[in-house]
């Protein structure tokens, strides 16, 4: 499925505003009769951030009535008019779960790197008036490639019982006006993407040279590091599977 995270509390469910999987899980059951539907997902995304496809398994009943195209457009149907949509449905194997069986997260972070405010990608960008050298971001990223305790760019609130993540992609690229920092790893931890981001932006803009970032990661302090990046920039781009339970 995709969504637009404007406005929304994040994935899960919360008392203080409305949450992609509450929506899912409303529009799903008004589609089997307002039984009630329990979701599972591949992955959590906090308020303001987006989803290109974000994997969700739902258990439906009386889903042997329904083929994948009629889950797919019947969900999608009473999701409008909020800006979520599912875009491929399938029956799940046995056995199979969309978070533990889940072996990579895909995200990308946007830049617009421009003077002038965004209009076409407001909501889905941080606009960075300062130019910025993606070359320097992209080989100080570098360093950050593999296992490590990632505690320099963990949320305080990260309730992960270990810092240890192994990062096998970190790339930062400029397309135009646009940079984007694509990442990915089996696991992250709480706002990790965003502050990776804050401080390769630091990189990018000459307040640190590339070295630095190396540095702030051996420190495995928290204040060493950059600041969170906004919300709006960050997108889920993609989840792996041993195989694809679309294919």
């Amino acid at each position: 499925m995709e969504y637009d995270g404007t406005g929304l509390v994040g994935w899960q469910k919360q008392n203080n505003g409305l949450s992609v999987q509450e929506l899912l899980e409303e529009a799903a059951s008004r589609l089997v009769g307002d039984a009630p539907v329990m979701s599972a997902t591949a992955g959590r995304t906090d308020a303001g951030v987006h989803a290109s496809a974000m994997v969700v398994q739902l258990d439906l009943p009386c889903h042997e009535r329904l083929d994948a195209r009629q889950i797919r457009d019947g969900i999608s149907f009473h999701l409008k008019p909020h800006r979520v949509a599912v875009l491929e449905a399938a029956a799940a194997a046995e056995g199979w779960h969309a978070r533990f069986s889940a072996l990579s997260r895909r995200y990308r972070y946007t830049i617009l790197n421009r003077p002038t405010r965004p209009v076409m990608d407001a909501d889905h960008v941080w606009h960075v008036r300062r130019p910025l050298d993606a070359c320097a971001m992209h080989e100080a990223a570098q360093t950050l490639l593999g296992r490590h305790d990632f505690s320099s760019f963990r949320a305080a609130a990260c309730q992960a019982n270990s810092p240890i993540r192994t990062l096998d992609r970190l790339d930062v690229t400029r397309s135009g006006m646009h940079i984007h920092i694509d990442v990915e790893a089996r696991s992250f931890l709480h706002h990790q993407v965003r502050n990776l981001a804050g401080s390769l932006h630091l990189v990018g803009s000459g307040q640190w040279p590339v070295s630095k970032l190396r540095e702030v990661l051996d420190s495995c302090d928290r204040r060493k590091a950059g600041p969170t990046a906004p919300s709006e920039g960050l997108c889920l781009v993609g989840v792996g599977y041993a195989q694809d339970p679309f294919g």
